[in-house]
């Protein structure tokens, strides 16, 4: 049995299983194409597990590493199946041709759609604010990563801080799943520099950071 188990197998499923492993859980990468997840089981070592869509999570955490479309599909795939589980969102659906806009619908936001397609599980929004590279590397610019969690779970959302912070991350807890709403703006905002040419020396390897003084 995984602590973990992450849906997905691309850039983030990776970043987030590298960090899984750097905090000592065990994990379980779970995709549609099975082939995929055994590859990058296989890269990431550690004793993960793969497998796919037909199995059953393992992990108490289940992680979406989906970008939002097929995070919904993969939420009413498995339905009932999650129950109990906490389900973590890290997608934010955005407009990728003119990153200037929200594909949700204003007064709601990826993780409440999720959450709802979920009633049986507790949804976390988290890692949405932070891009694959800085989360391999475990750190943007030499600072420790932040990782944003808003959760009506207080219980999930300590399971995820405890996750991010064995990780060597920052988890900063900002209140209940309606607040998934400002972190997927923000993260719009943030998105739409890397791609600014005005801004050429952004390559997606920029964090949001709350700085506070030392002492």
């Amino acid at each position: 049995m995984a602590d973990i188990t992450f849906i997905g197998s691309g850039n983030m499923a990776r970043a987030l299983g590298m960090r899984a492993l750097a905090a000592g859980r065990s994990v379980q990468i779970l995709s549609r194409s099975a082939e995929h997840a055994a590859a990058l089981a296989a890269e990431l070592g550690g004793g993960a597990t793969s497998g796919g869509l037909g199995d059953v999570p393992d992990g108490d955490i289940v992680v979406l590493a989906l970008y939002f479309d097929p995070a919904r599909e993969v939420a009413t795939h498995y339905g009932d199946t999650l129950s109990g589980k906490t389900v973590v969102d890290i997608s934010n659906p955005v407009d990728t041709e003119t990153y200037d806009s929200l594909t949700v619908p204003p007064g709601s936001s990826a993780a409440e759609e999720i959450s709802a397609l979920l009633p049986g599980a507790d949804v976390v929004k988290a890692f949405n604010t932070t891009f694959a590279g800085t989360l391999a590397a475990g750190a943007a610019g030499g600072m420790q990563l932040d990782v944003f969690i808003a959760s009506d779970s207080d219980e999930a959302a300590n399971k995820v801080a405890s996750f991010a912070a064995a990780a060597g991350l920052r988890p900063l807890r900002v209140g209940g799943l309606k607040h998934a709403r400002e972190l997927e703006g923000f993260q719009l905002l943030v998105m739409a520099l890397q791609v600014n040419p005005a801004y050429d020396a952004f390559n997606w390897d920029t964090g949001l950071k709350i700085t506070n003084p030392p002492g």
